[in-house]
């Protein structure tokens, strides 16, 4: 199968096509773009390190997460992340975002209004390959980090996102174009 450029991805969503039937949550775009924000394992002594940046990749922007993703000291994650303070819309099924990277596999992690704690979180495993992909993640399949909290995450609930290289030694190279809303 042909590689689908970033181009032909951004327009079928834009024109709604029965490929992609989903509202847009963030095209990391002037408005939205600075709000991201790098984290690392080093808030508790890690040494994993890396970088967010928004850059453009055929003239539309694209967050780009590097690094170095290590497990010593008891570390072991890089995340870009933004506050959602308006949470998603209560009918919200699911998200899709468009991703190429280096084959490795990264996290989608959703911060909860129900999480006590810095580090509960909901999360979902998602691969990558060089070449631009939409992947859809029902909510229904973010796994919560804690058994504390609900089984599953509303809609509502959710108050930010991370995009994350997470528990085990790697370099991290994620490039993601857009954020939607299923």
């Amino acid at each position: 199968m042909p590689s689908r450029t970033l181009a032909s991805i951004l327009s079928a969503a834009a024109l709604g096509s029965d490929e992609v039937t989903s509202d847009l949550l963030e095209d990391f775009g002037s408005a939205t773009g600075p709000q991201w924000r790098f984290i690392s394992d080093g808030v508790m002594g890690g040494i994993s390190g890396g970088q967010v940046t928004i850059h453009e990749v055929e003239g539309h922007p694209v967050l780009h997460l590097t690094g170095t993703v290590s497990t010593a000291h008891n570390g072991g994650f890089i995340q870009a992340r933004r506050d959602l303070p308006a949470g998603l819309p209560g009918d919200a099924k699911g998200l899709t975002v468009t991703v190429r990277g280096n084959g490795e596999d990264y996290h989608v992690l959703l911060k909860s209004a129900r999480g006590t704690r810095p580090w509960h979180n909901y999360k979902m495993l998602f691969p990558t390959r060089p070449d631009w992909a939409d992947i859809t993640l029902p909510l229904s399949g973010f796994v919560p980090s804690r058994d504390e909290l609900p089984a599953t995450i509303a809609p509502e609930d959710v108050t930010g996102i991370g995009l994350a290289g997470y528990g085990r030694d790697f370099t991290a190279e994620l490039e993601v174009a857009r954020i939607a809303i299923d």
